[in-house]
């Protein structure tokens, strides 16, 4: 499986249980996240960037945004336990 596919579904997982999870959480805290929750909440955050076609600018904003998406990959880690 190509990077970009797997970018692009671990994305899809993400909006599939982030509607729940965003609501459910407050902002999250990087400091108390486990690098498993980091790095899939980096994914997510680059299949969701402006231009996902660009891996370079993908990559940026997902190194930007991560903290936001940390609830999601949570609640996708936690669904898949």
């Amino acid at each position: 499986m190509t990077t970009s596919r797997r970018i692009l579904l671990a994305g899809m997982a993400g909006l599939a249980v982030a509607p729940t999870a965003v609501a459910a959480a407050s902002a999250p805290v990087p400091d108390d996240t486990t690098v498993a929750e980091e790095r899939f909440a980096r994914m997510i955050a680059a299949a969701h960037a402006p231009d996902v076609t660009c891996a370079r600018q993908a990559e940026r904003y997902a190194d930007a945004h991560w903290p936001d998406y940390v609830v999601a990959a949570r609640a996708v880690i936690d669904a898949r336990a």
